[in-house]
């Protein structure tokens, strides 16, 4: 629930190496707008991933939106304990969520990239800072946030070290989106109440500290990597450094 998720991703995808009749995951897919948009505008084979969502409900709407079980399913899972088979996935897409849970170093390379395929792509757009100001948050950004809400904003630089420390992926592409400012508007003129509230921050001039980030990886091909144990797995996936995924679109 934010700023439009369906801009983000049209912006994200474009000219995308995902293959046709890819099977994708959605990771953090909310209520299940990106995971249509996936199916519907790009045809992949999607699995909707979400920790607070209720799959029964995302379920209906699905049909609602007349989309297959076979095109499309809903899953419950913590974003730590995806339950799926190794190099399941040809790609994995993840829109304003990755940031609550990718900031810890160890999660790529145990937690997530078990289950893609070597050479599979991850798409992820997060939002973000033009520049960290943690040590002095400018009084415009409280007005709608608490520092620890803001304490998963970062900027280029920060995701950029995170990514480096990462084993079994290249980092293809790492950039400021430019629909920044047309996908908050959207979400500003909401009456939704979260949007009413960001709008103190925002037409106080907060939005000049935001910015929203694109992430592009490849993971690597086993020849250059090679596997991760299954106790590694388990045990760097159930640290306490990484929290719990808690993004609802």
């Amino acid at each position: 629930m934010g700023p439009n998720p369906l801009k983000l991703n049209e912006e994200l995808l474009l000219n995308h190496r995902i293959p046709q009749n890819a099977v994708v995951m959605d990771l953090g897919s909310g209520q299940g707008l990106t995971s249509v948009f996936l199916v519907k505008e790009y045809g992949f084979r999607v699995y909707a991933v979400d920790l607070w969502s209720d799959p029964d409900e995302n379920r209906k709407f699905f049909e609602e939106m007349n989309l297959s079980p076979e095109q499309i399913t809903p899953v419950q899972a913590e974003a730590t304990q995806l339950p799926f088979e190794n190099e399941f996935f040809d790609a994995v897409v993840s829109t304003d969520s990755y940031n609550y849970f990718g900031y810890d170093p160890q999660y790529l390379d145990s937690c997530l990239l078990p289950f893609v395929k070597p050479n599979g792509y991850l798409y992820i757009v997060i939002p973000g800072m033009k520049k960290d100001c943690h040590h002095s948050i400018p009084p415009e950004l409280l007005l709608s946030w608490t520092p620890e809400q803001l304490d998963y904003l970062h900027d280029i630089e920060y995701w950029s070290k995170i990514l480096q420390q990462c084993r079994n992926a290249h980092c293809i592409s790492i950039y400021e989106m430019k629909s920044n400012e047309e996908c908050w508007n959207d979400w500003l003129a909401c009456e939704n109440e979260y949007a009413v509230n960001d709008r103190k921050s925002m037409n106080a001039g907060g939005g000049k500290y935001l910015n929203f980030i694109a992430i592009i990886l490849q993971k690597k091909t086993a020849l250059n990597n090679g596997p991760i144990p299954a106790e590694t797995v388990e045990q760097d996936c159930k640290s306490p450094k990484v929290k719990k995924l808690a993004k609802v679109q």
